[in-house]
């Protein structure tokens, strides 16, 4: 690297450890934000000689990096960002703390994939899906793949993993089509299957307008050819089949069938690197938490897991992960959840029928009045120290989002 670039690495791991050391943080922000402002070029160089892949979608970037990261890691030594820090400061911290390691697996915040591409100039980049997630200051969804595909227009020798199942998702990846008929090139795509049980933010064809029809497993736009591809990777009962119609049984500590089509999406990842799927999926099992989610701890008498959600999509996986037993949701509005919670008017809270529901948070109240539109009674708490009070011994799932998360997990590690 140049010797600019040198100083501004060695700054970034630096500030990072300092950060750490006084207890402001893990550094994955501050280190990456100083070495930047010393070298803006720094992302570029640390990425330079590796190789890399980009992990990006609006749900579970986080878990299908930690994933990809154990299944690459067969071959060597990975960099990654593993605490969830997914924008160029976050990349940039990791790089400059890895060192000079040959393989990078980074998630990409869906909103900075352009810039990230450019900078990093990566050999794949994973798309796991598209949907509404705070809507006070993000952007629109069909706005976010059309951002995807002007960027993967401009980098068609990058190998493409993207989900077959997400309408938006397929419509990024596909080339544009000029008025004259010419087909522009695009990537190469391996098309993973997972399956889509949110749909509700792909009923409009983003290529014509027109309603996206459904059939089983299939989707296909009623007005243009737009339709489902054949995917390469299929999640197939507790296991995965590769392109060659092998089955591969997946056994993961992390709960729900969400993380099986994460963990397909990194066996195809790791494929394009080389790895088989026979040397990865061991691997696959040995990831148990990822920056404290599905973490569990027991705490008088009770098993807590905690489970994030974020957004409509999120929680709907939640409500499937989580064990019928008693469950507290959480929920505030500060900054990095979005200051809009209208939102919960578009998640089925029905799930929770029949069990103990306990709600706390900043925002618990608005909460509330949408738990009683649809009919789920509820108990509000004041703190996490009273939730836990108020259920009997055994299991208690926490289901909250960004900072009512954070807020419970640094009560548990007070306590611990």
């Amino acid at each position: 690297m140049p010797l600019r670039a040198k100083v501004a690495s060695s700054v970034s791991r630096t500030a990072a450890a300092l950060s750490r050391a006084a207890g402001r943080g893990d550094g994955s922000v501050i280190g990456g934000w100083i070495g930047l402002k010393i070298d803006p070029d720094l992302l570029a160089h640390l990425a330079a000689g590796r190789a890399i892949a980009l992990i990006s979608g609006t749900n579970g970037k986080t878990t299908t990096t930690r994933l990809t990261s154990a299944a690459v890691g067969v071959l060597g030594p990975v960099a990654t960002n593993s605490f969830g820090a997914n924008m160029p400061t976050g990349h940039t911290s990791a790089l400059a703390k890895a060192g000079s390691t040959p393989y990078a697996v980074l998630e990409v915040d869906e909103h900075y994939l352009a810039q990230v591409l450019e900078a990093t100039e990566p050999k794949v980049v994973a798309l796991l899906n598209l949907s509404r997630d705070q809507l006070d200051r993000a952007k629109e969804v069909s706005m976010m793949a059309q951002l995807w595909r002007a960027a993967l227009v401009r980098h068609p020798s990058i190998r493409v993993v993207a989900n077959a199942d997400d309408p938006m998702v397929v419509w990024a990846v596909t080339p544009p089509t000029h008025p004259g008929g010419q087909v522009v090139a695009g990537p190469s795509v391996t098309w993973f299957s997972a399956g889509q049980r949110w749909q509700d933010d792909s009923w409009v064809c983003p290529e014509c307008g027109s309603p996206i029809a459904r059939a089983e497993d299939q989707w296909w736009c009623s007005g243009c050819p737009l339709q489902r591809p054949t995917p390469h990777w299929v999640v197939e009962d507790d296991g995965v089949v590769d392109p060659y119609g092998n089955w591969h049984k997946i056994t993961l500590q992390l709960p729900g069938r969400v993380n099986l089509g994460n963990a397909a999406t990194a066996l195809a990842v790791a494929a394009e690197f080389g790895v088989r799927p026979t040397d990865a999926v061991g691997r696959l099992g040995t990831v148990a938490s990822i920056a404290g989610r599905y973490a569990q701890v027991v705490r008088d008498g009770r098993n807590i897991r905690l489970l994030l959600a974020k957004n409509p999509a999120s929680w709907l996986e939640a409500f499937d992960m989580a064990d019928h037993a008693p469950t507290l949701l959480s929920i505030n509005a500060r900054d990095p959840d979005g200051l809009d919670t209208s939102w919960l008017y578009d998640v089925d809270f029905a799930p929770l029928r029949g069990r103990q529901v306990l709600i706390t948070g900043d925002r618990a109240y608005d909460l509330a009045v949408r738990l009683d539109v649809n009919g789920v009674p509820f108990r509000h708490v004041h703190t996490f120290t009273d939730a836990i009070a108020a259920t009997p011994p055994g299991r208690l799932e926490v289901i909250a989002n960004y900072t009512a998360f954070q807020d419970i997990r640094a009560e548990l590690d007070r306590v611990n």
